[in-house]
């Protein structure tokens, strides 16, 4: 059998690859002209949307190491972002809450991720929207075994994850 000929399109993977790079990217910098950046973005964004009682859950929540979510804590504490205290039932536990400053960067980041959802979604109807969730989630299904979530879990996840690309895994 003669060896197969170059392929008539770019590897799908290489293509979602680099659409992802690039699209990090422009996220990136979206976030950082609005004075934040992804890390800041997602932990406000943990921070607002869920319960978090510690710092683990909030690690969990973002997606990275305890250590790295310390690292962007620290910032974000000598920034006047976020407060960390000791839970007074187990002093080992920080517990996370954002502050007054942190609402008015969350509400200026929140923005500048509603703007880059509209700048992604330009001249793509909402069943075109619709079918690319549908075929990420097989995407991911086929490199994860078929784990594929269906229903209530794919919608809260969508909003959940509207405005923020997920962590780059580069924590």
């Amino acid at each position: 059998m003669p060896p197969p000929g170059p392929p008539i399109s770019p590897p799908i993977g290489l293509q979602l690859a680099r659409t992802a790079k690039a699209v990090g990217r422009a996220f990136d910098d979206a976030l950082a002209d609005a004075g934040g950046s992804v890390p800041i973005w997602l932990v406000l964004i943990s921070l607002k949307t869920r319960r978090l009682a510690n710092q683990r859950e909030l690690a969990d929540a973002v997606g990275i190491r305890e250590a790295t979510l310390t690292h962007h804590l620290n910032g974000m504490d000598a920034d006047g972002l976020i407060t960390r205290r000791r839970d007074p039932a187990n002093r080992r536990v920080h517990l996370v809450e954002i502050t007054q400053a942190g609402e008015a960067a969350f509400d200026r980041l929140r923005a500048a991720a509603v703007a880059f959802d509209s700048r992604l979604r330009a001249d793509i109807g909402d069943e075109e929207i619709a079918r690319l969730g549908r075929v990420l989630d097989r995407l991911r299904g086929n490199v994860t075994g078929g784990e594929v979530a269906t229903g209530a879990a794919v919608r809260a996840s969508r909003a959940h994850d509207s405005t923020a690309p997920a962590p780059s895994g580069s924590d």
